[in-house]
């Protein structure tokens, strides 16, 4: 034990080691804010809206989180009488950035154009959506928070980790790539840095961390390239910072709540998301238990959920998160003074202003491949945590993604200006067979969350010989396949009521469609009846659990 006496007046909290770990959590969160400009600009969403409106919310989220984790390491080291407390790292949930703005923000905006809003209004009434996301997912950890073990308990981890393997191989590690080999020669460089650091544990000289290296390193090739004008590489564009913005605080006047009808049909996808985060903050409890710092879980999941509800409040359309790689960064020979610096760049870099200024001079091929780490880590992560048993159903999980990453070009192509002029669509198809494809990829890939996420569960439990479960299982599938939360035929996975509205209403199921979700539905029914007649033939479970 270490003496009390040593305790008081000693700045324990901040060692050398902080640095390595403040420039491994920032550039991770940083890298998530430049994203997530550069994801909606991909849709046609202003970046200066998306600055002055979305990123200082999202940056208070991360700020409070942060400081909370700081101030509570602070705490457990007093109790404990400990200098060598390492503070909960917390940033933007990654998976939750490609989720809400490929899913949620992206096509609200398309579906806004499309239906006549001018630019302004459009990102607007998208602004208003994201907002009741954030608190959709704050309204969900809060809940959770009391309950987190049983909830851990419900759904095995090959569900809950399953689906996040899929995003994080799906939407974390490749969609980076694009990026990243948009400029082959800095982003090439940049990955094999952060690979060859981080998972290949090669130090750099004098132990610099391999996200400030790669940042460096790739940074610096990336504007000499642009001094010497070569491969068309340019310096960026003069970026105008529009500081101490006030926009932000529109959120605090309301106006967002009458987005609620709109922002409804987009539950398919928030809500697992926080799910997740719960599952994602007791696994971080118990990652840093195992290095020797014991936090409760409840308080780490109540701390994700009140920086999450003032993020959403405040503007932020990206839910914070406790970071899983907690031995890491006390490996690096972090404290407590990291979370701290990171709460404060990160949120004075959004609500002053000059995140502008880092989205416009940092390379993006020099800081997104730790995207493509944070998703590997993840999805090995997944493995490492789940029963060997299990791992043919963390496999399955993935496939619904698969199908998402397999209609998203198909979507992007149909979405162009010029396919809109065209007045081309995958449902005016010459091709009969490439049409029923394509809508199969959709209806596979539509709450591709949810589906990856009980796939994996009803397999878990067939494993282990619990057939009841498994049929219970795939009786909810049916139950969510009739409404639209998985499997829905239309586009952005809009949620519907068959059969009780009608057609003028914007929860109708289409006629066209109704055969194919019945065909779902049945499917699933028809299955589930079968293995629990399955299940009354088959000796007692408890004899049959495959260990």
């Amino acid at each position: 034990m270490i003496d009390e006496s040593k305790m008081p007046g000693r700045v324990w909290w901040a060692t050398t080691g902080d640095i390595n770990a403040f420039f491994g959590l920032m550039l991770d969160n940083l890298a998530g804010l430049l994203l997530m400009v550069a994801l909606l600009a991909g849709f046609g969403l202003p970046a200066s809206f998306v600055v002055t409106h979305m990123v200082p919310g999202t940056a208070i989220g991360v700020f409070v989180g942060d400081l909370a984790f700081f101030f509570i390491a602070l705490s457990l080291a007093r109790r404990k009488h400990r200098v060598d407390v390492t503070a909960m790292p917390l940033g933007l949930d990654t998976p939750s950035t490609f989720g809400m703005i490929l899913l949620v923000l992206g096509p609200s905006f398309t579906s806004a154009r499309a239906a006549g809003m001018e630019v302004e209004a459009a990102a607007l009434h998208t602004w208003h959506i994201g907002i009741w996301c954030m608190v959709f997912c704050a309204i969900v950890k809060l809940v959770c928070t009391p309950f987190s073990q049983w909830v851990r308990s419900v759904v095995p981890r090959a569900g809950l980790l399953g689906s996040l393997a899929a995003i994080a191989l799906v939407l974390i590690s490749f969609f980076p790539l694009t990026h990243i080999l948009g400029s082959p020669i800095p982003g090439i460089l940049a990955l094999v840095i952060v690979l060859g650091t981080l998972i290949g544990r090669v130090p750099l000289p004098g132990r610099t961390p391999g996200t400030l290296g790669a940042l460096v390193v790739a940074g610096a090739v990336y504007y000499i390239m642009c001094g010497l004008g070569w491969f068309g590489y340019e310096f960026p564009d003069a970026v105008q910072v529009q500081w101490f913005s006030v926009q932000w605080m529109d959120a605090w006047r309301g106006g967002w709540i009458e987005a609620l009808p709109a922002a409804i049909a987009y539950l398919p996808f928030v809500l697992p998301f926080a799910l997740v985060t719960v599952v994602g903050g007791i696994d971080c409890t118990e990652s840093a238990a195992s290095v020797g710092d014991e936090y409760d879980a409840r308080v780490v999941i109540g701390v994700e959920a009140i920086a999450t509800l003032i993020a959403g409040l405040s503007g932020g359309v990206i839910q914070t998160t406790p970071y899983i790689g907690h031995p890491a960064y006390k490996a690096m020979g972090g404290r407590a003074a990291y979370t701290l610096a990171t709460a404060i760049l990160i949120g004075t870099a959004g609500t002053v202003g000059y995140f502008a200024w880092l989205n416009a001079w940092i390379p993006a091929p020099a800081v997104y491949p730790i995207l493509v780490f944070v998703g590997l880590e993840i999805t090995s992560q997944t493995f490492l945590a789940t029963p060997r048993r299990h791992y043919a159903a963390v496999a399955i999980a993935c496939l619904p993604a698969l199908a998402y990453l397999a209609i998203s070009l198909p979507d992007r192509i149909f979405g162009d200006a010029a396919m809109f002029t065209a007045e081309m669509s995958i449902g005016n198809l010459a091709s009969e067979s490439l049409r029923q494809d394509l809508q199969t990829l959709r209806m596979l890939s539509n709450g591709f969350i949810i589906t990856g996420l009980l796939w994996a569960w009803m397999l878990a439990s067939m494993i282990d010989h619990k057939l009841k479960l498994a049929a219970g299982v795939l009786f909810l599938c049916a139950a969510l396949t009739s409404i639209g939360v998985m499997h829905s035929p239309l586009q952005g996975n809009r949620l519907f009521i068959p059969f009780l509205v009608g057609e003028g209403s914007p929860l109708a199921l289409p006629a066209e469609f109704s055969s194919a979700v019945m065909q779902y539905v049945i499917g699933y029914s028809l299955a589930g009846l079968f293995v629990l007649a399955w299940c009354w033939v088959s000796p007692p479970e408890q004899d049959n659990v495959n260990h």
